[in-house]
């Protein structure tokens, strides 16, 4: 059985840098820009309401300090979570329009309290930074994945004493680009990972592998964190980071449509895209076409 769709809007930019010196990240328009394409009717979906994120303000940190907006991004986790907690008590597939990366801690968090989960994480970069493999942490955006497996500071990665939110071995990774610098990290924790060149090659076979990986008894489900900087930059420049090398649409569809559709997956938060960067409307209107396909 098809089970109904609710989507959450979650516009927090709290985990990514300033674009510029009294510059906010655009990414927390996500949400407004799909809607504004018809997403919500064009999926089906129930609504599920605004979680409105804190004020971003990174104060006076300097490098060292740890992951700026630690609080408010902690703060926020939890209110994400009792929100997209309702939903799953209702067996309902969710869909999370960020914000920015560390959304993912949201449903991470609410899916802990549930049971044992794991993540597809969908992302141009590997999000894998820590104080171990970089002179300072800052940005959690950055460190998304790292997080949400446990690495980090207890105030974002223990919530509720129930870290980590997903086992290294109930995570997988995919469409990083060929240079990123904690792939070897990602690997050595045995998280598998698919490379964006991979993945183009053909997306079938890496989503099927995500779903071998995962469609396991022991796994009550799986999430799937999709970060749109996974599309290349000339597809998608509408964001903070982008990088050649990535997928086009069509290669995203093919990868996202298999694991949407399995009786395993609850749901999928996007997000990193910028409104800001795109005054026109036209990469807004291709990724509502995508996600729609992908969903349909």
């Amino acid at each position: 059985m098809v089970k109904r769709r609710v989507v959450v809007d979650g516009p927090s930019n709290l985990g990514l840098r300033p674009p510029g010196v009294g510059v906010v990240p655009g990414c927390y328009k996500l949400a407004g820009a799909l809607r504004d394409e018809g997403f919500v009717r064009r999926v089906g979906a129930e609504e599920g309401g605004v979680v409105t994120p804190p004020r971003y303000d990174r104060g006076d940190w300097k490098p060292g300090d740890g992951v700026f907006n630690a609080a408010a991004i902690a703060g926020y986790t939890v209110k994400l979570a009792d929100r997209l907690g309702k939903f799953f008590d209702e067996d309902k597939f969710v869909v999370l329009l960020g914000g920015e990366c560390s959304n993912l801690l949201g449903p991470g968090l609410a899916l802990r309290r549930r049971g044992r989960f794991g993540v597809v994480y969908l992302d141009g970069h590997s999000d894998f930074r820590t104080v171990d493999n970089s002179p300072y942490v800052g940005a959690a955006g950055g460190e998304a994945l790292a997080l949400v497996t446990g690495r980090g500071q207890a105030d974002l990665t223990d919530l509720e004493k129930l870290g980590p939110y997903a086992r290294d071995t109930d995570a997988v990774l995919l469409g990083i680009r060929e240079d990123d610098e904690y792939a070897g990290d990602v690997e050595t924790a045995g998280i598998p990972l698919w490379r964006a060149r991979e993945i183009i090659d053909d997306p079938g076979a890496a989503a099927a592998g995500v779903l071998k990986y995962l469609e396991r008894d022991e796994l009550d489900g799986f999430w799937v964190h999709l970060d749109v900087d996974i599309l290349d930059a000339e597809v998608m420049p509408a964001v903070d980071s982008p990088d050649p090398g990535g997928l086009d649409h069509q290669q995203l569809k093919d990868l996202l449509r298999p694991m949407l559709a399995s009786d395993k997956c609850v749901g999928i938060d996007i997000g990193i895209f910028d409104p800001d960067l795109d005054p026109d409307g036209r990469y807004a209107a291709e990724l509502t076409d995508t996600l729609v396909d992908a969903l349909s």
